[in-house]
């Protein structure tokens, strides 16, 4: 990769939001929705666990199993992302930009909830 220190922390940060973005958060659950079963119970603590399974066989299964991994769903991620950057700059490097830019905000912020609590 050419480029800097600089380079390689934004498209990390970015990886990492765009990753959090598809893995767990509630905006794209509907892209999740096909591949995976949620069910809530609630532990003899009186907490809400959710438990995860997956869907279907083949194909499915497989996407399921990837968009269930933090660590699967990084690696595709990346890769999309260094090719964006890469390939297509001029929408590429806005986009890991953005993305770098809130995965630090929620990286501070859930610092900032930790100092608070």
């Amino acid at each position: 990769m050419s480029g800097s220190f600089l380079t390689l922390l934004m498209l990390s940060l970015a990886s990492f939001r765009l990753t959090r973005l598809l893995v767990y958060d509630k905006i794209t659950g509907w892209l999740r929705k096909p591949f995976h079963e949620e069910s809530i119970e609630v532990n003899d603590a009186g907490e809400e666990v959710t438990y995860l399974t997956i869907k279907g066989k083949g194909i499915q299964a497989f996407f399921g199993e990837l968009l269930s991994c933090f660590w699967c769903t990084g690696v595709w991620c990346t890769a999309f992302l260094y090719i964006c950057y890469s390939v297509y700059p001029v929408w590429g490097e806005p986009l890991a930009a953005i993305l770098a830019i809130a995965g630090l905000a929620g990286i501070l912020e859930a610092a900032v909830q930790r100092l608070i609590e």
